[in-house]
Order: C-alpha cells, then structure tokens, then sequence
C-alpha cells in the first residue's frame, strides 16, 4: 500500500511541476505587435484652381473668378485596406480675380480618404491656411476651410484628383463690415513614391 502511495504522490508531483513549466513557458513568450500603420507614401501633386469669394452681401468691387495654379507634398499613410489620413502642405493661388482679391496661401489639409473601389477614394477634413504676400491689407492672416474630393488612381504611383474647398471662416478683418468666404476648385494630377 505504501509503494502504490508514493507512486501516486510521485506522479502527481511529476504531472503538476509539468504543467507548471508550461504555464510559465506561456507567459513569458512575447505577444506578437500588431502595426498601428498599414504603410507610409510620400508623393507630390499640383494643378489648376478655379476660385472665387462667396460673399454675404453685394460686393464693392467686381467678383469674377480667379484661375491660377497649386502644387505641394503629402503622406499618406493607410490605416487599414480601405482607409488612410492624409496630411498635406501646399502652396495655393486663390481668391478672386481683382488683384486686391489675390489669396496666395500656404495650406495644410489633412484629409481621411477611403477607399470606394479599387482605383476611386473620396476624401474629407479640414485645412488651414496662412497668407503669405500681402498683409495689413484688409484680410485675415489665417483662414479655415473644410476640403472634400475624390482621386481616381491611373496606375500604381500616377492618379487625378479634384476637390472643392469652403471657406469656414470670414478672409476679412472683423473691423470691416464686409464678409465673404473663399472658395475653391482644385483639378489636378500627382504622384505616389
């Protein structure tokens, strides 16, 4: 009776110091990480805008549409297979066509774009805007504006884009009793490296 005792004691001290070497073995093995970001892309992208001033109230000065160029860099880094945020910075050629009205701004949108098929994304998000060439002339240093578009991808690194942006707040200084928003047409190309 004795042997069949210290037998049993025996292998159940056996079983449990094993199953204590493989919890311990479990634990100490590393977790595998899993990637915030699915992958950075870097590209360039320029074009033409077709601008113009929304204003509140009948303008002093004639309000014809002012077309000029953009060009500037962006990431874009990619969430998951279908969704990616965009920062960009820029240089922009906006405003209306009296030279008064001339809005050349250095822009920062930051877009999130999600994918609706293989080769067309739509984007959204804000962007703010800092004038660069004039001041004291009337109009705000710094602008907001909202950003919506959409990209049609033409190969692996070449795609189209064409956004619209309104402007959220007044360009004017607010001692002027003149208010307007400024909007703008971006039609372009660009290139992912």
């Amino acid at each position: 009776m004795n042997k069949i005792l210290l037998s049993a004691l025996l292998l159940s001290i056996t079983f449990f110091s094993y199953s204590q070497n493989v919890d311990s073995t479990a634990i100490k093995t590393p977790k595998k990480k899993v990637p915030m970001f699915k992958g950075v892309k870097y590209g360039v992208r320029g074009g033409l805008n077709i601008s113009n001033l929304d204003f509140k109230e009948h303008p002093e000065v004639p309000n014809k549409h002012r077309n000029s160029i953009y060009f500037g860099a962006f990431a874009e880094i990619a969430l998951s297979n279908k969704l990616a945020i965009s920062p960009e910075l820029q240089f922009s050629a906006e405003g209306a066509n009296e030279e008064t009205l001339h809005l050349d701004y250095i822009q920062m949108p930051i877009l999130m774009n999600v994918s609706i098929t293989e080769k067309v994304s739509i984007g959204l998000g804000p962007q703010v805007s800092l004038k660069v060439h004039k001041y004291e002339d009337g109009i705000k240093n710094f602008a907001y504006s909202g950003v919506g578009g959409v990209t049609y991808k033409i190969n692996y690194a070449l795609f189209a884009d064409v956004r619209y942006t309104y402007g959220i707040s007044n360009i004017f200084d607010d001692k002027l009793s003149t208010e307007a928003r400024n909007t703008n047409i971006q039609i372009g190309i660009g290139y992912k490296f």
